[in-house]
């Protein structure tokens, strides 16, 4: 008995319309330096950079996490794309670089193209935002690796620095101030915790007074980007090092750029965590130290400055709608 590709689970057919349906969103994403178009073996991008003298790439990958399972279950996925590019553009921000272009992966077990595309439209829609190229990508339906239609996501991102420009950490001294700019939530870590928690207790789309909302619009709220309100400040030299929390927490990450023989002095009281992790302390009974090492607990982004330059950091923030948190100092 003959057997086609498309009884074995793979729709050659489904992944075409997929194409089509994604085409136009990814194309407005296209800078200046992209050559050619989508369907390519390859991306290619023109690499000149006016004005820079000692340009470096800077790269990173990485994924959603378990958030994808709280989208699917809640049956949205017009907002993980958008988490996951911004997540990867803070990751090489606080290296000191702007984005150039991503490339993502999107593997499942039985593709289905509507559902696909709102994940890639949020893709492109949070490219766009930030200034960046979604030049290719793969999308591999797997039946038996993946279940049913569930779904994986992850990505590539290049950007670029100036040499001179490059935030290593290098610069941090004893004295040096913690400017926190505040999260949209749980951002792209600490999910697994969180469902073994609240989904315990509520239905996804349940409304829960302490959060003043449905749990799934808490949950699925988008990690921001924080390239808007740094770059100038990036730009002005007024920044000593960079921290996006991330999996580890305020500390976790943060140590990660001070030179040796330096600490960490955070002031967990400087600042009022947000209904969503008080929630889940008091449901879970979670100890605070696994709370500061798994969440962000508000704060997505940590500045480290030197104090003579903190009230014009302060202002320049507070003028683009942020509300920095003065959080602590090195010590």
């Amino acid at each position: 008995m003959a057997t086609t590709y498309k009884q074995a689970g793979v729709n050659i057919d489904e992944g075409e319309k997929f194409v089509r349906l994604i085409k136009e969103d990814v194309r407005r994403t296209f800078t200046p330096n992209v050559l050619g178009d989508l369907g390519g073996f390859g991306g290619l991008f023109r690499a000149g950079f006016k004005g820079m003298t000692n340009p470096v790439l800077v790269s990173s990958i990485d994924g959603v996490g378990t958030k994808l399972l709280v989208a699917q279950r809640a049956g949205r996925h017009d907002t993980v794309g958008q988490d996951l590019v911004n997540h990867c553009v803070n990751d090489i921000l606080v290296c000191g670089a702007r984005p150039l272009f991503f490339l993502d992966y999107f593997g499942t077990g039985r593709l289905r193209a509507e559902s696909a595309s709102l994940v890639l439209k949020g893709l492109a829609q949070a490219c766009r935002e930030n200034g960046c190229a979604l030049i290719g990508g793969e999308t591999a339906e797997m039946p038996g690796m993946y279940q049913g239609e569930d779904y994986d996501l992850c990505g590539t991102i290049v950007g670029v620095v100036e040499k001179k420009s490059i935030l290593d950490g290098s610069k941090v001294r004893k004295g040096d101030v913690l400017i926190g700019l505040t999260s949209t939530g749980l951002h792209t870590n600490g999910y697994s915790l969180a469902r073994a928690v609240l989904l315990r207790e509520f239905a996804i789309d349940q409304h829960i007074d302490e959060l003043g909302g449905r749990l799934d619009d808490a949950l699925l709220a988008v990690h921001r980007s924080y390239l808007h309100p740094v770059r100038d400040l990036l730009a002005q030299g007024w920044v000593h090092a960079m921290s996006h929390i991330t999996g580890g927490g305020i500390v976790g990450n943060t140590v990660r750029v001070l030179p040796k023989g330096l600490k960490l002095r955070v002031d967990w009281n400087a600042w009022e965590r947000p209904p969503l992790f008080r929630l889940i302390q008091r449901l879970g009974g979670v100890p605070e130290e696994d709370m500061r090492r798994t969440f962000n607990l508000g704060i997505g982004l940590i500045l480290i400055c030197p104090p003579r330059k903190l009230d014009q950091i302060v202002r320049q923030l507070a003028s683009r709608g942020e509300r920095p948190v003065l959080m602590g100092e090195v010590a």
